[in-house]
């Protein structure tokens, strides 16, 4: 087959001639891509030290501040292919489908997330908080978007999805500063009350950990078939908390031993049908 050396030249001429007037265009678009990359990244900066200085939450200022540099991309990426000329608004539309499919997709993982941001804005609970929620007692050691981290008492790491978490009773223990522990002991009827309930008290007054505002509260719970119950209520402050309640009971026990006080054990009732 034979070329018309014509043809291939005009053709040439054709490719150059478009190269060159579509070449402003291209140096545009990528100087606006550049900068833009530039001008973001300066603008994320700022919006962090802003929400910094204003003492936000640092898992929602890290939130906000990702999303924000995303949503800037995604502008940025839109304009750099319009001044490329090509069509945008075919792309908003395949960006919108995409989005409802990976919507749809992950249903579960968007309820984590609206969770996460439920308990970034009312704040519930904080990192180093100790809650009990989902049938779980630990502490708080990391908010994330979609889970919860938290430690429990025996050094067990544990991540709840913020979907349950936000959607559930939430015990938050370290919120007001200080916890009331609510015991209970047992005595026989034959113990002198008055006695025991001033034993109790003397122990309570010389523990440095119990609180005295709110003062401790000793008082009769409950009269059963075999015994007194008497309600012992000591106020700590959190970290002191396990330390008081473990602390009580070893110096009650102590203290009426020392009185010839003896607790009244459990019994259970059994009824005849029960009886072998």
């Amino acid at each position: 087959m034979n070329l018309d050396p014509n043809y291939i030249a005009n053709y040439a001429n054709t490719f150059i001639t478009k190269i060159i007037d579509y070449s402003p265009q291209v140096l545009s678009a990528i100087i606006i891509l550049f900068v833009g990359l530039y001008a973001i990244r300066i603008i994320n900066r700022v919006i962090r030290r802003i929400m910094v200085k204003r003492d936000l939450d640092p898992t929602l200022t890290k939130f906000l501040a990702d999303i924000l540099l995303w949503v800037l991309r995604v502008l940025l990426f839109v304009t750099f292919i319009d001044k490329l000329g090509i069509g945008t608004s075919s792309f908003v539309a395949i960006l919108g489908a995409m989005g409802l499919a990976v919507g749809l997709s992950l249903q579960g993982s968007l309820s984590n997330f609206a969770g996460g941001m439920l308990i970034i804005l009312f704040k519930p609970f904080k990192v180093g908080d100790t809650i009990e929620a989902q049938g779980i007692l630990a502490t708080v050691q990391e908010i994330q978007i979609f889970v919860t981290k938290l430690i429990t008492s025996n050094n067990q790491t544990i991540f709840v999805p913020n979907g349950a978490l936000s959607n559930g009773t939430i015990i938050n223990y370290s919120m007001q500063g200080s916890r009331r522990a609510d015991l209970t002991f047992s005595i026989s009827y034959g113990t002198d009350l008055k006695k025991a309930k001033e034993i109790i008290t003397t122990v309570l007054a010389n523990n440095p950990k119990v609180l005295t505002s709110p003062a401790a509260e000793v008082s009769v719970k409950n009269l059963t078939d075999n015994a007194i119950q008497l309600a012992v209520r000591p106020w700590a402050k959190n970290e002191d908390f396990g330390t008081v309640v473990s602390d009580t009971l070893e110096n009650c026990k102590l203290a009426f031993d020392a009185e010839k006080i003896t607790f009244q054990p459990y019994i259970t009732e059994f009824s005849k049908d029960n009886k072998q």
